[in-house]
């Protein structure tokens, strides 16, 4: 992972948490958790669920305060020393390397070791990291845990990171021969609200120990927050994705209008389509370049993504929804023309359903950036209805980092989306390639339709470079300060390709 690849998740999240100041520095000895105690996912959740019907107290974990004001350079240089991350040689298939709280990562958090039903914690113990150019804390100050990273061996002796869950309940995951790319959340809450979003934290990991050459690797983890508390049941494979199992079960203290399951986040800065002009070589620069859906009715739902000059909500109505994701389908160096952040090379994310989740809506929020530091692109499942105050919830899904592009292999889907000027200032010309199986161009019948305004001269030509087609047409929006767009074709009868949505916005 390079360095401009951390900062962007770090950094953003930095700005985002907003729980540095609830963590006060001090030189004095963090408490030490409590020693060996009986633990499984029932275990977790009765102490969610009393946890929930006492009064919100701030977390109370200490950060030294020469740790607390490292800069994030020197932050990074602390590091669990790499020949005694846990498990690496006792062949387990997975390795854990525990984080240290410090700089951006004020707020401490409980990590443990569960074996044999029972839970462990791990202790602070200096002679374990390699402290870089900081002085290591002083006899008897004790630096806590801030998080962890899962390893997983390659060929040789290497043991590369694949997870790390750290900052909130924020964690990512890669894929081999891929980078960290964008981040999911256990749980987003008032998400791009007027009364300002909450951001509930993992306090605890309870890291499950791995059978002996085991292809997946269990950990739990308890949610907190000023609404509500959580258990969380993890459990992570990578192959050639890395699966992601979540199960969960809320307990909230106030009626909770507005949660957001299976979050991501990513980044979008410019690229073909509605780009915010900026003087760089670079054609494009994003994390992800689209939001995948496929609706509870099978549809195949493809939304480019957008740096707006104001905020953007796009709330996508379903019930039972089979699935949705955010996707890198720009995979080509040519795409990007960046050596340092090789954006081709980060995954997509497809957020699959376990079981009926009913009534609500997949929710896209775009926030305006004029930097690749923030992460300011958010999809989630918004369940339909409030959950009361005392009721329990629960979900699970699965999580998919793949390399893939998220295209559905029964139709033709979109690889490039373009706008520019059209026939006049006041007109937007969008060209579209699709790709994959689809009839000659001459029996293609584009559907194309806008909320408002008027389509012009929408035409479909074969595109010999993709070996595909190419869907052109025209938009006059007339006075309107927005349009929603709404594309597909057909062969007369039926939809032949995904629907292509976009939300054009009045600059």
């Amino acid at each position: 992972m390079d360095r401009r690849d951390f900062l962007t998740s770090s950094l953003a999240s930095a700005m985002a948490f907003a729980f540095a100041g609830r963590v006060a520095a001090a030189d004095e000895p963090a408490a030490a958790p409590a020693g060996d105690q009986p633990f499984g996912f029932a275990v977790l959740k009765d102490e969610a669920r009393a946890l929930a019907q006492k009064p919100w107290a701030e977390p109370t974990g200490r950060v030294p305060a020469r740790f607390a004001d490292l800069s994030f350079e020197q932050y990074r240089e602390i590091r669990w020393k790499r020949d005694l991350f846990l498990w690496r040689n006792d062949k387990r298939g997975f390795a854990l390397e525990p984080l240290p709280a410090g700089s951006v990562y004020k707020l401490a958090v409980e990590v443990y070791l569960v074996d044999g039903g029972h839970a462990l914690p791990i202790s602070f113990d200096r002679d374990r990291f390699d402290w870089g150019n900081t002085t290591p804390p002083e006899d008897g100050v004790v630096l806590p845990f801030s998080g962890v990273k899962l390893h997983r061996p390659t060929d040789g002796d290497r043991w590369p990171e694949f997870a790390v869950f750290q900052g909130a309940s924020y964690f990512k995951a890669t894929v081999r021969d891929l980078r960290y790319g964008l981040t999911a959340r256990g749980l987003a809450v008032d998400t791009a609200s007027p009364d300002g979003e909450e951001f509930p934290t993992f306090t605890r990991f309870y890291v499950e120990k791995p059978e002996e050459n085991a292809n997946s690797i269990r950990l739990y983890a308890l949610l907190e927050s000023k609404s509500l508390t959580g258990a969380y049941r993890i459990t992570l494979r990578q192959g050639e994705e890395t699966g992601t199992d979540v199960e969960l079960t809320l307990f909230p203290r106030v009626d909770l209008g507005h949660i957001g399951l299976g979050a991501l986040n990513s980044m979008f800065l410019y690229g073909p389509i509605g780009r915010v002009r900026q003087d760089d070589i670079r054609p494009a620069v994003h994390l992800s370049d689209g939001l995948a859906i496929k609706t509870g009715a099978g549809e195949r739902l493809w939304r480019p993504l957008a740096n707006p000059s104001t905020l953007q909500i796009s709330a996508f109505g379903d019930e039972n929804p089979l699935g949705f994701g955010l996707a890198q389908r720009a995979r080509d160096f040519s795409d990007f023309q960046d050596l340092e952040n090789r954006w081709e090379l980060h995954p997509s994310a497809w957020v699959e359903p376990v079981g009926d989740w009913g009534k609500g809506s997949v929710v896209l929020v775009e926030i305006p950036s004029e930097s690749q530091i923030h992460e300011n692109i958010v999809a989630y499942w918004r369940p339909a209805g409030k959950i009361p105050a005392g009721q329990e919830f629960s979900a699970a899904y699965r999580l998919h980092w793949q390399a893939s592009r998220l295209t559905p292999a029964e139709l033709a889907w979109v690889s490039d989306s373009r706008e520019g000027r059209g026939s006049s200032d006041a007109r937007r010309r969008f060209a579209l390639d699709f790709v994959g199986t689809l009839p000659q161009a001459a029996e293609l019948r584009p559907q194309v339709t806008a909320s408002a305004g008027k389509i012009l001269a929408p035409i479909v030509v074969p595109n010999p470079a993709t070996g595909g087609v190419r869907l052109g047409f025209e938009l006059d929006p007339g006075n309107a300060p927005l349009v929603e767009l709404r594309v597909q074709l057909t062969d007369g009868t039926r939809p032949v390709s995904e629907t292509w949505l976009y939300r054009w916005v009045a600059a």
